[in-house]
C-alpha cells in the first residue's frame, strides 16, 4: 500500500499555533491534501493527551482513527474525490536545552509511541523534568541522550527522530547550538537512531554530501502549525498501514518510498543573513565577511546551505548508491496565488482549489500524479504551471534568518492580469524562465574593535625548587595554607577559594609536613559540604584521606555519643525522637521530659551537640582524650557557629592549639538559628597570638558585580579594608541591571523574558518575533540561572511567569544544617523499599516537612525508623543527620533555580536575579515595625550574599506595588540600592509609566 505520511505537526496547545489544530480539522485537511497517516503531535500536553484518548479509537496496530460518528460528519463536508481513511500515530516534538562540553545545546526531537500506555509512561517521566502543561512542544533542560533513553524505556517500539536537523538554532546539526555529528549528540545510545528529518531548508540531495548521514533514512514532514499547511513536506511509504511497518521501513528502508519536499530555498533558514539589516549571503559571501553582518557588525545567522558545506565531505551532486528518490513541490495554494495575483489564503484561491479538488482529487495528487492534459483542460495556465513544477523549472529567492523564501513559476512579465483574472492570450506567456538575479550585498562596514576590560592580574607566587601542593594557590591562599601551626583565622570573602584553601592546607599538613591523617578533624555545617571536602581531600591526599575525619557538627556529636554512650545512660543503638514523641513527652512530663527520653534510649536533635558539650565539660580526662585524638582542627563557615558549637570547639581545642577557622563575617546571616558572628570577631581574643590572613582575590564574579557588592556592604562591613579583586576568566563584563517594575507580575515577566534573551531564544517563536537580542553563544543553560528572593511567597509570581514561558524551574530548599538526597534515594539506601505502610507514611511525612522548610521535623520523623530497623540503619541515619526532600524531579535535568536568599548561601550561578529589592523585604520587616540596628545590618549582609552569588550577570529588581499580607501595598526601593554607584549599573527595561492625573470633566 502506497501512502503519504506527515508525522510532525502541532496541536492548538503549542505556542504560535492555530486554534484549528484539533483532530477534526486535521482529519479534514489530511483528506483534502491526500495524507493518509498523520502524527498527533503534542501528546505530552495533559489537555491534548486527554482529548486524544477521548476522540481516537484503535485502528491498525499502533495506529488510531477518529471515532466513527466524527469521521462521518467530516466526510459530509468533503467532495467525494477527497474522502479517504486517515490514521493517527502518537507523536510529539520535544525541545531540549542543556549544556554539554561547555556549550549550550538546543536540539529538537520527534518522539513516537506505539500506544497510550507507553505515552503515559513517557509523560510521567518527563513530568519529573519540566512543566508539560505550558506548551505542546515542552522545553526541557535534559540532555538529548537522556531523552532518548527515556523514550526507549517507555514502551517497546518507541523511537526518536532528530527534528529538522540543520536548523541553526534548534537542531542536532545546527550551526548555533548543535553537534557536528548525530552520533555525538546521542552518545552511547546513538545506534538507536535510524532516521533524521531534513527540515524545510534542505533536501536529500543536499544531505547526500555528508557521508555521515548515509546510515539515516531521510524523512520529511510539514511541521504544521495550522491544518492548511499539512503535507507541504511529507514522507512516502509503500508498506502496510501500521505503526510497526512504518518503523521497520524507516529502520531497514524496505517499504520506504522517498519524500515530498519544499524547494529548500523556500525554507526560512536556507541562506545566511541578517533579517533586521536585510542582508542575505551565500556561503562564499559569508566567509568573505568573516561571518559578520556588513551593516551592523553582528554575527550573521549561518543557514543550512553553509552548514552543510562546512560538514560536507562530498561534492555537490553526489548520489549514494542506495539513495531513495524525492520530489520537490510547491504547495497548491502558492501556485494558485501566483496565477491569480492574490494572497494564498484569499477566498478566490480557496474557491479555485475547492473546484480543482472536486474534479481531480486531493492536492498532492494534483501536484504529482494527475495528467497534465487533464489539468490543462480545467485551466491551461495551471497545466503549464504544474508542468514546470514537475520539470523543476522554478525561480528561487532563498529564505534566510527566519524569513521564508519565495519560489515562483513565472517571471513577472509572463502573466498578464486583468481584474484579478488570468489572461490566457499573452504572446510571451510561456517564455522560458530568466536566470535569478544575484543578491547584491551591502557594502562592508567598518566594525569598531570591542573594548576589552583588562582584569587585574594576581601576583604570581614564587615557585619552590621542589613542587608542592601549594604551588597552584594565589599568594594569599598560599600564605594561609602554609601557616605551620597554632591558631589561624582566615577571612575568606565570597568566591575567594575558601574550600580550596582549607583542603590544600589540610593536604599540605598531611603529605608535606608529616601530620598523621588520623589527627586531623575538619568540621562543616552540611553533609553536602562535608562530602565535597572529603572528595577534594581524597584527590589531594590519596589513600591517607580515609584516615581523616570530616564531619558536620551534628554527626561529630553523634560519633562522640556513640563512643561514650554508657557515660550518658544510652545504648549504642540510641535513636532520635520524632516530633510527636517529643511533644507528647513534653505534655506529659514538662521539664522532666528529657529524663523520659533517656529512659526510652532516645535523644532529640539539640542533644546531638549539647550532650557532648556537657560530657566533655565535666571530664578533663575526656577532653584530653579528644584533644590528643584530633590535635589539628579545621572549621568551615566559622561565622555561623552558635554558642553550643562554639563551646564544643573550645573544649576540643586549647587556646594555643592548632585550630584553623575560616569564614567571612560579612556573610553571617543565620542569627535566627542561634548563630553568633561575635565568636568570629573575638577569635583573636579567644586564641591569643592567632595568625590572621585575608583572602581578597575573587574568582567568581565580574568586576562590576564585585564593585557593587562591596559598595553595598561597606556601610556596615565587619571586615577591615573590605575589598574584592576580580580575577576570574569572565567572557563579558556586563553592568548590574536595575529593573523597576509596576508590580510583581511585571517583575516576574521581566525575569522570564531576560532568561529567554540570554539563552539566545528558547523557541522559534522567540526568534521569529524578534525578542532575542543576543546570538545565543554565551554558553548558558537553564541550570545557569537563579532567581533569589527574601521570602518564599515571592516565588509564586515568578513560577507563574516561567510556566507561561515554558521554562523549566525548580523551587529549591537548601538547608545548610541538613542535607536531603531525596526520598527515593534514601529509601533505597536504607533498604526500606517494600516495607510496611507505616514506613512509607513516615517517609512521606518527612518529605512534606521539608517541603515546608522544616528540616528538623523531617529528621525527627525519620530517625525512629533507624531504631526499628537495626544498627546499620541507625548508624547510617545518625552519622548523616539528614532529612528528606520532596524529590519528584529527575536529577539529570537542567532547571532554573528558585531560592530564598538564605538558601543561596554557598552556591553560585552565571546569572542571578534578585527580585523584590524593596524596603520591607530588604530589609525584611512588617509594616510599622522598627528593626534594631543589628537586624538591619544582617539584612544588608544577606543582600551582599545574594549579589555575590552572580558570576556574569546580576539583575536587581523592585516593584512599585506588591501583594503582601493579603493586600496590595505601595513599595519603595530598598535603601541598600542607594549604596551602589551608577557607574556599575544600568537601567533595564521600559520605565514604569506614571499615573495620569484624572481629567476634569467639563459640563459643556
Amino acid at each position: 500500500m502506497r501512502f503519504y505520511a506527515d508525522l510532525h505537526i502541532h496541536s492548538k496547545y503549542s505556542r504560535a499555533c492555530s486554534r484549528d489544530c484539533d483532530l477534526e480539522h486535521l482529519t479534514w485537511w489530511a483528506q483534502r491534501k491526500g495524507i493518509s497517516l498523520v502524527g498527533t503531535g503534542d501528546f505530552t500536553h495533559p489537555a491534548w493527551y486527554d482529548h486524544l484518548r477521548e476522540t481516537l479509537v484503535p485502528a491498525e496496530p499502533g495506529l488510531f482513527k477518529l471515532r466513527p460518528e466524527l469521521d462521518r460528519d467530516i466526510a459530509r463536508t468533503l467532495p467525494a474525490s477527497c474522502v479517504g481513511d486517515v490514521r493517527f500515530m502518537l507523536s510529539v516534538e520535544i525541545s531540549t536545552i542543556y549544556k554539554r562540553d561547555d556549550r549550550t545545546r538546543k536540539v529538537h526531537h520527534l518522539i513516537y509511541m506505539p500506544n497510550f500506555d507507553a505515552a503515559a509512561e513517557f509523560n510521567r517521566r518527563l513530568g519529573k523534568i519540566g512543566n508539560l502543561g505550558s506548551d505542546g512542544r515542552p522545553i526541557l533542560g535534559l540532555d538529548s541522550r537522556d531523552l532518548l533513553e527515556i523514550t526507549l524505556e517507555s514502551g517497546d517500539g518507541a523511537y526518536l527522530v532528530p527534528a529538522h536537523v540543520w536548523t541553526p538554532w534548534f537542531a542536532v546539526l545546527g550551526s548555533k547550538s548543535g553537534f557536528d555529528a548525530i552520533a555525538d549528540c546521542y552518545a552511547d545510545l546513538a545506534d538507536h537512531v535510524f532516521a533524521a528529518e531534513t527540515g524545510l531548508s534542505s533536501d536529500p540531495e543536499m544531505n547526500w554530501r555528508v557521508s555521515g548521514l548515509d546510515k539515516y533514512t531521510l524523512v520529511s514532514n510539514s511541521d504544521a502549525h495550522s491544518p492548511p499547511v499539512l503535507g507541504r513536506e511529507a514522507t512516502v511509504f509503500d508498506t502496510d498501514m501500521d505503526y510497526y511497518a512504518v518503523r521497520r521501513a524507516l529502520e531497514t528502508r524496505e517499504g520506504f518510498a522517498g519524500t515530498v519536499e519544499f524547494f529548500p530555498e523556500e525554507g526560512k533558514y536556507h541562506s545566511d543573513g541578517h533579517r533586521k539589516c536585510d542582508v542575505r549571503f551565500d556561503p562564499a559571501q559569508t566567509i568573505a565577511h568573516n561571518g559578520l553582518c556588513p551593516t551592523c557588525g553582528k554575527p550573521l545567522t549561518v543557514g543550512v546551505l553553509s552548514r552543510i558545506q562546512e560538514l560536507a565531505d562530498r561534492e555537490v551532486g553526489h548520489r549514494p548508491a542506495d539513495a531513495v528518490d524525492f520530489r520537490s513541490l510547491i504547495p497548491l495554494p502558492e501556485i494558485m496565488s501566483e496565477l491569480l495575483g492574490v494572497g494564498p489564503k484569499s477566498k478566490k484561491v480557496l474557491s479555485e482549489i475547492a473546484s480543482l479538488t472536486a474534479v481531480h482529487g486531493p492536492e498532492l495528487g494534483i501536484l504529482d500524479d494527475v495528467p497534465l492534459d487533464d489539468l490543462a483542460a480545467s485551466n491551461p495556465v495551471l497545466g503549464e504551471a504544474i508542468g514546470r513544477l514537475r520539470r523543476g523549472e522554478v525561480i528561487r529567492d532563498a529564505g534566510y534568518d527566519g524569513e521564508y523564501g519565495v519560489i515562483r513559476l513565472f517571471e513577472p512579465g509572463e502573466l498578464s492580469k486583468a481584474a484579478g483574472a488570468v489572461s490566457l492570450f499573452d504572446d510571451d506567456l510561456f517564455a522560458p524562465p530568466k536566470p535569478v538575479k544575484p543578491v547584491v550585498p551591502a557594502p562592508v562596514a567598518v566594525v569598531e574593535e570591542p573594548v576589552v576590560l583588562e582584569l587585574e592580574e594576581p601576583e604570581l607566587p614564587l615557585i619552590d625548587p621542589v613542587p608542592t601542593l601549594l604551588d597552584g594557590l594565589d599568594p594569599d591562599q598560599r600564605a594561609a595554607a602554609a601557616v605551620p601551626s597554632g591558631p589561624l583565622l582566615i577571612i575568606a570573602g565570597p568566591g575567594t577559594g575558601k574550600t580550596r584553601t582549607l583542603t590544600h592546607r589540610i593536604a599540605h599538613l598531611v603529605t608535606e609536613r608529616g601530620v598523621p591523617a588520623e589527627h586531623c578533624l575538619a568540621i562543616t555545617f552540611t553533609r553536602r559540604a562535608a562530602a565535597e571536602m572529603a572528595e577534594r581531600l581524597e584527590a589531594l591526599v590519596g589513600p591517607q584521606a580515609q584516615d581523616l575525619t570530616v564531619a558536620t557538627f551534628h554527626s561529630l556529636g553523634v560519633r562522640i555519643l556513640r563512643e561514650q554512650h554508657a557515660r550518658v545512660g544510652l545504648t549504642a543503638r540510641f535513636g532520635i525522637a520524632d516530633e510527636t514523641v517529643v511533644q507528647q513527652l513534653r505534655d506529659e512530663h514538662g521539664e522532666t521530659y528529657k529524663k523520659e527520653l533517656r529512659a526510652r534510649d532516645l535523644v532529640d536533635f539539640d542533644d546531638l551537640v549539647e550532650m557532648p558539650v556537657e560530657l566533655l565539660a565535666g571530664d578533663t580526662s575526656l577532653i584530653e582524650h579528644y584533644r590528643a585524638r584530633w590535635p589539628w582542627i579545621s572549621v568551615d563557615e566559622y561565622q555561623d557557629v552558635d554558642e553550643t558549637q562554639y563551646r564544643l570547639l573550645r573544649l576540643l581545642c586549647a587556646a594555643d592549639g592548632n585550630l584553623t577557622a575560616i569564614g567571612d563575617p560579612d556573610q553571617a546571616i543565620y542569627r535566627f538559628r542561634g548563630a553568633d558572628v561575635g565568636f568570629f570577631l573575638r577569635f583573636q581574643e579567644d586564641f591569643p597570638g592567632a595568625t590572621r590572613v585575608q583572602l581578597g582575590r575573587n574568582y567568581r564574579s565580574s568586576k562590576h558585580i564585585l564593585a557593587g557588592a562591596v559598595q553595598a556592604i561597606t556601610p556596615t562591613t565587619l571586615v577591615e579594608d573590605r575589598a574584592l579583586t576580580p580575577c576570574g576568566p569572565h567572557r563579558e563584563h556586563a553592568r548590574i541591571g536595575l529593573h523597576h517594575a509596576i508590580d510583581e507580575q511585571a517583575e516576574a515577566s521581566f525575569v522570564a523574558r531576560t532568561i529567554d534573551q540570554l539563552l539566545g531564544g528558547s523557541s522559534f517563536h522567540s526568534l521569529d518575533t524578534g525578542r532575542v537580542a543576543g546570538d545565543g553563544t554565551q554558553g548558558l543553560s537553564f541550570n545557569d540561572f537563579a532567581v533569589l528572593y527574601r521570602t518564599s511567597s515571592q516565588a509564586k509570581a515568578v513560577m507563574e511567569a516561567l510556566t507561561r514561558a515554558g521554562v523549566p524551574f525548580q523551587k529549591r530548599s537548601h538547608d545548610r544544617l541538613t542535607d536531603r538526597p531525596g526520598v527515593r534515594v534514601l529509601a533505597r539506601e536504607l533498604g526500606l523499599v517494600g516495607l510496611h505502610g507505616s514506613v512509607v507514611d513516615r517517609v512521606r511525612q518527612a518529605a512534606h516537612a521539608v517541603h515546608d522548610e522544616d528540616a528538623f521535623t523531617a529528621l525527627e520523623l525519620l530517625m525512629p525508623l533507624a531504631v526499628r530497623h537495626g544498627d546499620d540503619i541507625a548508624g547510617f541515619l545518625s552519622e548523616l543527620a539528614l532529612g528528606a526532600e520532596v524529590d519528584t524531579w529527575d536529577p539529570r535535568a537542567d532547571r532554573v533555580s528558585l531560592l530564598t536568599l538564605h538558601a543561596s548561601k554557598g552556591l553560585e550561578f552565571p546569572v542571578v536575579f534578585l527580585v523584590g529589592c524593596e524596603d520591607g523585604l530588604l530589609p525584611m520587616r512588617w509594616p510599622g515595625e522598627d528593626l534594631e540596628p543589628e537586624a538591619v545590618n544582617e539584612e544588608r549582609r544577606l543582600f551582599f550574599v545574594g549579589m555575590t552569588r552572580a558570576q556574569q550577570h546580576l539583575y536587581l529588581s523592585h516593584a512599585s506595588t506588591r501583594l503582601r499580607q493579603g493586600a496590595v501595598r505601595t513599595a519603595s526601593p530598598s535603601p541598600f540600592l542607594s549604596s551602589i554607584s551608577p557607574t556599575v549599573t544600568e537601567r533595564i527595561g521600559d520605565p514604569v509609566p506614571k499615573k495620569r492625573k484624572p481629567r476634569q470633566e467639563t459640563l459643556f
